[in-house]
């Protein structure tokens, strides 16, 4: 497998992002994570989605270590500061989850609180409906765990579409696409590190192709397997989406009505926020993970 790796330049003096770097190897592949707070609390992970990268949660990874949590914020495998394969065949659905897998295991992480949006919950409720012992609740925003079963909306189809024929594709402008808020350019162009070029642009450019959108799909048998588990899931399980966001628009309805630890929760709508909410409203989802926890 070649592997090409960002120049640590790329990601030097990014506004509102002190954290130091951290690395594990899976597979071969050296993955990058925040690593935030005390190392004897319970974990937080957040997952981040296509095309952004940890860079992401910068808003909400001070509020929640200042609440006492350990703080844990991956880069998926071809984004971030992590390795990022060359080759659109090296990106499966299954080969991200195991990846994932990699990070919980060699960490060791255990009592988890999820925070998953976009593809972080494509991931991140597959990790959990194969490891449920290591997670004590989930937070989902904006995202989704689709088998094809159920045909997908017709603005995720024109996403993916869209995606396989952008000229020059730029995470930044996605990014900034997906945000009600303003992005200042320097903001942009942080989502744009990572990718020095289009050689490294693989795994963003494959992402979109990878979503279930049919029975047959490689990857629904294993989903269904973590539907199996999530149907049957007694620990809290909390949506907040955002009101603004057309691809996942009607999801959490989905995940209330089929997850048994969402009944009685204080679910919520983020309001004035877009798929990235994030960016739109960092702070307010960090209260509400660390409320959620607390109580």
């Amino acid at each position: 497998m070649k592997v090409l790796r960002t120049p640590d330049e790329r990601f030097v003096n990014l506004p509102d992002y002190p954290f130091e770097p951290h690395y594990l190897e899976v597979d071969g592949l050296r993955i990058h994570y925040i690593d935030e707070g005390p190392r004897e609390a319970a974990p937080v992970l957040l997952l981040h989605g296509e095309p952004s990268w940890s860079y992401l949660y910068r808003k909400m990874v001070p509020l929640l270590s200042a609440a006492g949590h350990r703080v844990i914020a991956p880069d998926l495998v071809g984004f971030g500061r992590s390795d990022k394969p060359t080759r659109r065949e090296d990106y499966t659905y299954k080969r991200h989850v195991d990846w994932m897998h990699g990070v919980l295991n060699t960490l060791d992480l255990r009592q988890i609180t999820l925070f998953c949006q976009d593809w972080g919950g494509l991931i991140g409720l597959r990790l959990a409906g194969e490891q449920p012992s290591r997670f004590a609740r989930v937070v989902a925003a904006n995202t989704f765990l689709p088998t094809g079963d159920q045909p997908p909306s017709e603005a995720f189809l024109h996403w993916q579409r869209m995606s396989q024929t952008f000229q020059g594709f730029q995470a930044g402008r996605v990014v900034k696409g997906g945000c009600v808020t303003p992005l200042a350019p320097e903001v942009v162009a942080a989502y744009d590190a990572p990718f020095p070029d289009e050689s490294y642009l693989t795994g963003a450019l494959q992402f979109p192709l990878l979503v279930p959108t049919r029975p047959d799909d490689p990857a629904s048998e294993a989903n269904r397997a973590a539907w199996e588990v999530l149907r049957r899931w007694e620990k809290p399980f909390l949506t907040a989406f955002s009101d603004s966001d057309p691809i996942t628009r009607g999801g959490d309805a989905v995940l209330q009505a089929l997850i048994p630890g969402a009944k009685g929760q204080p679910h919520t709508t983020i309001t004035s926020s877009g798929h990235f909410l994030q960016e739109d409203k960092g702070p307010e989802l960090a209260r509400i993970i660390n409320e959620f926890i607390a109580g």
